[in-house]
Order: structure tokens, then C-alpha cells, then sequence
């Protein structure tokens, strides 16, 4: 019988969360897994009972909630043995959906049940964080009018996602200028007017935003998205894009790969895996295979 800690977050989803604790820890009992259910308070409360559960020796850690939930678990879970699963109960999910986890709770539950952990890179961010002096992330690293956005969706009364993330998008920009960035690689900085600067780990953000489209979770690189100064007008038309990852052909777009990349700029705060993340500089590191998730098993 193998043992798991299962960790709720009963608000996410708008209660979503909660309704899914009884059905999912009744699913995983009956597969014959041993489960302690805790339910979490806030976000720190949240990742104290995650480490505890790793500390502990568990088989497997499962949160049950969105992309702040997912964050809280794979920080308790990176470069440990013990694996992740994970089932989305938030609005976006946007890391569960990068790396293959199934939306449907039973798809999801049967994927920790009878599944594989797969192997994955994580980024480790170092600066002045919210969570401290380092953590890790998950799906990305926004700043400018990305982290603006993210920050006016997550202070709605009502969030839903996708329809939130494009409200905010068009209230933000109308007063949005682009700002001024510093990027060092490799010990060379360099100087930038840009409207966003994404460091993605995982492809996904924003309810459905494919920032890095051709990710790859296992090469041991971050994929970095600038998009340079284009005008309003410009920019309404992109953001349908967004979604399909296509936006990335538009010539005010640039990308590339690094295994590691500062981040620095006047009056810049990040935001990570969805939440508000602290202020630049920010430094950020790819770690090769640094978690374990759980998937559903491919077809052998």
C-alpha cells in the first residue's frame, strides 16, 4: 500500500477545490493507497504541510487546486524523490495542462493511481521574493505588462480565467507604456525598451497562453519571450494569437534559450506560476530534471 498526503486548497475554483476532496481521497483509498487529507489556510500554510508531507517520507504528494496550489507542491517536491500529483481544481491550470496532466478529476486521480512520474526541468528563481531569498517555479516568470495584467485579474471579485486575463489585458492597456530592462547573460548585460519579458520554464500561462509554444520540459533551458515596443493597435491584434502560440511570428517578437538569466529593470515586480512573485532583480536558473509528476502512462 503506498501512502500520500493529499493537500486542498478548498477556495480554489470557487469552492471547486473543496467539493473534490471527498471524491478524490474516496477514489484513492479505493485503488488502495493510504491517504491523509489536510486542508491548507493560505499559501505558506499551504507549502509548510507539503514539506511536512515530503520530510515524512511519502510515496507521493497530491494538491488538489490551481497553478498557486501547483506551486506550493512542487516546491516541497523539487529535487526530492518524492513525486507530485497533481489535480486541477483552479481557473487557469496552467502548469497541469504544459505538463499532461488530464483537466477531468477522475483522469487525473487514475493518472497518480496507475501513472508514471515523469521527469521534468523547474526553473529556481534567487532574489528579493516574496517566499524568501529563493524558490522554484513551475510554469514562468512575467514581468512588465504581463505581471500588470496578472496582478488586475487576480484583484477581480470574480476570476475566470481566460475572460479575466483578457479584461485586464485591455484595461491595462490603455494607459500602458512600454519599460526599461536589463538582461544579463553570461556576465554581459544588456539594455532594452520592452512591453513584457516572459522567462518560461513550462509553455503555458495566463488561463491559456502558449508564451513558449515549442517548449521542451527536458532540455535544461529556459525559454525567454521579449516583445519589443509595438503600438496599441498592434497589440489587440496579437492577443487572439496568444492562444494559439502563432503570435510568436510576428517580427516584434524575440526569442531565445539560456540555462540562466537576470532580470533587472527600474520599478519591475515579477509574477510566477500566477501569483505576485517579488521585486527585480531576479535571477533565474534552469534545473535539469529537477520534478517528478505524476502523468498518465503512455502507451507502451
Amino acid at each position: 500500500m503506498r501512502r500520500v498526503t493529499l493537500v486542498v486548497n478548498p477556495s480554489a475554483g470557487h469552492g471547486r477545490g473543496r467539493r473534490l476532496l471527498e471524491p478524490v481521497a474516496a477514489r484513492l483509498a479505493a485503488a488502495g493507497l493510504a491517504v491523509e487529507a489536510r486542508t491548507s489556510n493560505d499559501f505558506h500554510h499551504c507549502l509548510r504541510l507539503c514539506r511536512e508531507a515530503v520530510a515524512a517520507g511519502d510515496d507521493a504528494l497530491v494538491v488538489v487546486g490551481g497553478d498557486g496550489m501547483v506551486h506550493a507542491g512542487l516546491n516541497a517536491c523539487a529535487r526530492t524523490d518524492v513525486p507530485l500529483g497533481i489535480i486541477p481544481a483552479g481557473t487557469g491550470n496552467d502548469f497541469a495542462r504544459s505538463v499532461g496532466v488530464p483537466h477531468r478529476w477522475q483522469a487525473a486521480a487514475d493518472a497518480i493511481i496507475a501513472g508514471e512520474a515523469r521527469k521534468i526541468d523547474l526553473m529556481a528563481a534567487e532574489g528579493d521574493l516574496d517566499e524568501g531569498p529563493s524558490a522554484y517555479i513551475g510554469s514562468a516568470l512575467s514581468t512588465g505588462f504581463d505581471e500588470k495584467v496578472a496582478a488586475r485579474a487576480a484583484s477581480l471579485p470574480l476570476h475566470l480565467a481566460a475572460p479575466s486575463y483578457a479584461f485586464a489585458v485591455f484595461a491595462e492597456l490603455r494607459r500602458f507604456r512600454p519599460l526599461r530592462y536589463r538582461l544579463t547573460q553570461d556576465g554581459v548585460m544588456r539594455e532594452l525598451d520592452a512591453i513584457l519579458v516572459v522567462v518560461a520554464n513550462a509553455g503555458i500561462i495566463g488561463g491559456g497562453i502558449r508564451i513558449a509554444p515549442d517548449v521542451d520540459l527536458d532540455d535544461g533551458l529556459l525559454d525567454v519571450t521579449v516583445v519589443h515596443p509595438v503600438g496599441r493597435a498592434t497589440l489587440f491584434r496579437l492577443f487572439p494569437r496568444l492562444y494559439t502560440g502563432t503570435f510568436v511570428r510576428h517580427p516584434a517578437i524575440e526569442r531565445f534559450r539560456t540555462p540562466r538569466i537576470t532580470v533587472d529593470g527600474p520599478d519591475l515586480r515579477g509574477s510566477a506560476d500566477g501569483e505576485p512573485f517579488g521585486r527585480v532583480p531576479i535571477t533565474c536558473t534552469a534545473v535539469r530534471r529537477g520534478l517528478q509528476v505524476l502523468v498518465p502512462r503512455e502507451p507502451r
